[in-house]
């Protein structure tokens, strides 16, 4: 037992061990593009089979991952959520990360945070495979990430298992509104999305209790362009600590909060069983997202840590710089640089000039990665072509 009474995984535990207590049957690893977690042809057996399971015979868990990193939490979010046989066996994954912004699946990360000042503040740029809009994390930040079968996900189950646990323990009175958020007098302290998946599905939900609002501001700003995406936009909100709200509210108490309103309650209605349905249930576990314990992570980590993922799934868009050209010694011409992006690529570039006319540029840096660094490089070369000679000397640039 820990400080907080939580039981853990020891080392005498053998893999094989683990495996039956996460009722897993390891499929090998799957590409993060894939929909389906299960290609089994008795599927439609099995769906009927799922459906006859009373609640009485599903088991809860609540796994507290022993890392930080948000590409180790992702994949073992990720892992859970392919591997993992939920039929009899409900999850709460906690997990909370080292400061990051954690974008959606369909979304532009240009449009969304400020990516060169997250890279100087040494934030951590990171994609998910859930939809949903950007967020900021750090360890003030908890993350609830609830696995049931597709067929038994329930969105408004795991909120107010959220707004239970804060009334419970802290007296709190929280509301969860139209989109789903938890806020406190109309300012939000947990945004949520989801993945629906086959045969299985995922909630998660983040809560603000002590984090950074300076960063947390200063990331989620787009950089100074003007960006035509057709991506996901985030709704803005304005937030709340938790803290703000009660100053005796921390990470391990409110994890221990959630975790346990969780296992009181029965699995499909929020039925509170108190003790007597705790004590059924598996309890805590500290989980290590190793290889070890979980079987093909580490190349599930890598891939979501990979430029591919982060950036080069970015739905194609277009950013515009107004510029201004020396016309002479003393005069300036206003032209517009745009460049395509597509797959995280500079695969256009080109000047719209005064007459409207679009002159294509050809440059060592088309096909490049998009970043501030090549776009202010783009610029800086166009600033020293003169107007008058703009269409001959564009191509050299």
């Amino acid at each position: 037992m820990n400080a907080l009474g939580l039981r853990t995984m020891r080392n005498a535990v053998t893999l094989n061990q683990w495996r039956s207590i996460l009722g897993v049957v390891v499929s090998g690893h799957r590409r993060l593009s894939s929909s389906s977690t299960s290609n089994d042809d008795n599927s439609n057996d099995i769906e009927i089979t799922r459906k006859n399971i009373t609640d009485a015979e599903i088991k809860k868990s609540v796994f507290i991952s022993q890392s930080y990193d948000i590409f180790t939490n992702l994949a073992l979010e990720d892992w859970l959520y392919r591997n993992f046989d939920f039929s009899r066996h409900h999850v709460l994954l906690l997990w909370a990360n080292d400061p990051c912004v954690v974008i959606g699946r369909h979304q532009n990360p240009f449009t969304e945070a400020n990516v060169s000042k997250l890279m100087d503040k040494g934030i951590t740029l990171a994609r998910r495979n859930s939809g949903g809009g950007a967020v900021y994390h750090d360890r003030g930040n908890l993350n609830c990430t609830f696995f049931t079968p597709r067929e038994r996900y329930n969105r408004k189950y795991n909120l107010n298992i959220l707004t239970r646990a804060l009334f419970r323990e802290w007296a709190i009175k929280t509301e969860i509104n139209k989109r789903d958020d938890i806020v406190i007098r109309d300012k939000k302290i947990s945004g949520t999305a989801a993945k629906l998946g086959h045969p299985n599905a995922y909630h998660h939900c983040t809560l603000l209790v002590s984090a950074n609002k300076l960063h947390l501001g200063e990331s989620l700003v787009k950089e100074d362009a003007n960006y035509i995406s057709k991506a996901t936009a985030s709704v803005r909100s304005p937030i709340k600590n938790l803290i703000d709200v009660n100053r005796t509210v921390n990470v391990p108490q409110l994890l221990s909060a959630v975790g346990y309103e969780f296992l009181r309650t029965s699995a499909t209605e929020l039925e509170d069983g108190g003790s007597t349905q705790t004590m059924k249930q598996r309890g805590f576990q500290l989980v290590n997202p190793s290889e070890r314990w979980f079987p093909g992570i580490n190349a599930l980590r890598q891939e979501f840590s990979s430029w591919d993922w982060v950036l080069g799934k970015t739905p194609k868009f277009s950013v515009e710089k107004e510029l201004a050209l020396k016309a002479d010694e003393d005069k300036h011409l206003k032209m517009k640089l745009i460049v395509v992006v597509d797959k995280g690529l500079m695969t256009e570039i080109g000047i719209e000039m005064p007459s409207g006319e679009c002159v294509p540029v050809v440059s060592q840096l088309q096909n490049k990665p998009y970043n501030e660094t090549n776009l202010n490089n783009i610029i800086s070369a166009l600033k020293l072509v003169s107007t008058d000679n703009v269409k001959q000397a564009i191509n050299g640039l």
